[in-house]
């Protein structure tokens, strides 16, 4: 006999609900970079520097990527802060803006409050709690050879790819801090030789809202499964015979006499 203790899925889809509405009347702030590496390591810094959610990220072309952040006002612009000093680091700074208070029609069109997840309805990667590493390149053929050069010289994995236009590919590898380092250098040499590499970028412990925002190729992901606990019955249930109570209203109540002397 088992038992199935809850349903993760439902939990999973309450969470995200829960969150979705969470967004609502929250400031809004936005990064804008050049790169997809640059725009993954900018929103890790925004999301360790204040108490903001990631939203996601917006592509609209030509390598440019924006992430959105929403939460108070004050976490928002000290997010947004970060986030602009990790991009000019990086030399891949476009604009940032924060709006206090978005108008409600902007959350309704435009993509600032629908979070954006590649790991929902239940599903899990088995590459999550990894260090990620991510190797740009302008053209295909040198993100592939990367990619080969990476698995090949440590023990890593290929989480996915990602495309942003201008020629610009991504790919995403997973790994311990110690390998996922040496896969990328690897990567950048290779990418070197055979083309143009644009960005690379190595971040040890991202946070789960960050790793939910990655895409992730569908043979890493699995569904959760329910956990069912095994029950043994030892005896035997026997049939019993139904006793009926009696009224203890009408039960007669004994009076103890208790007599007082006057000393």
């Amino acid at each position: 006999m088992q038992m199935e203790t809850y349903n993760e899925s439902a939990l999973s889809n309450i969470h995200a609900e829960r969150r979705r509405d969470s967004l609502k009347d929250t400031a809004l702030g936005l990064v804008s970079t050049l790169s997809f590496p640059a725009i993954v390591g900018t929103a890790d810094m925004m999301l360790k520097s204040a108490g903001v959610h990631l939203v996601g990220y917006e592509k609209i072309g030509s390598g440019h990527c924006t992430a959105i952040v929403r939460g108070g006002i004050a976490d928002v612009r000290l997010a947004v802060e970060a986030g602009v000093q990790t991009a000019e680091q990086f030399g891949q700074l476009v604009s940032s803006l924060v709006i206090a208070r978005p108008y409600p029609n902007l959350d309704i069109i435009l993509p600032i409050n629908r979070l954006t997840r590649f790991m929902g309805d239940g599903r899990y990667s088995r590459l999550s709690n990894q260090a990620i590493g991510l190797v740009e390149t302008r053209g295909f053929p040198a993100m592939v050879g990367a990619c080969d050069a990476m698995l090949k010289a440590a023990d890593v994995h290929l989480a996915s790819y990602e495309k942003i236009g201008a020629g610009l590919c991504t790919a995403i590898i997973r790994g311990s801090v110690a390998n996922v380092a040496v896969a990328v250098e690897a990567g950048m040499f290779e990418a070197e030789r055979i083309g143009e590499l644009n960005a690379v970028m190595v971040i040890p412990r991202p946070l789960d809202e960050l790793e939910e925002t990655l895409p992730v190729a569908s043979c890493w992901m699995e569904e959760r499964q329910p956990v069912n606990i095994p029950i043994n019955i030892k005896d035997k249930i026997t049939d019993v015979e139904a006793v009926e109570l009696p009224d203890l209203a009408k039960l007669p109540v004994r009076v103890k006499e208790e007599i007082w002397h006057d000393e």
